[in-house]
């Protein structure tokens, strides 16, 4: 919300990231995956594109996440 300005909205999609069952498995570790790409991004297509301004706002944002994060655990 602090980065993009609007009330983020949780989503559920689908794909397999295999390392995150290993981390889950061989560390005990739980993952967190955040997308900042969109639908019309058509990754993984011959045509697929990714705005800078979401890379950057997706950078700026990670710090934020860790703030709250290690705030939940006070």
């Amino acid at each position: 919300e602090t980065t993009f300005g609007k009330k983020p909205i949780p989503v559920r999609s689908g794909g397999s990231i295999p390392i995150v069952a290993l981390f889950e498995k061989e560390l005990g570790l739980k993952t967190v995956m955040m997308g900042f790409g969109l639908d019309s991004d058509a990754i993984h297509s011959p045509n697929e594109h990714y705005g800078l301004f979401n890379f950057y706002k997706g950078i700026e944002t990670i710090p934020y996440f860790f703030e709250h994060f290690a705030d939940l655990s006070k």
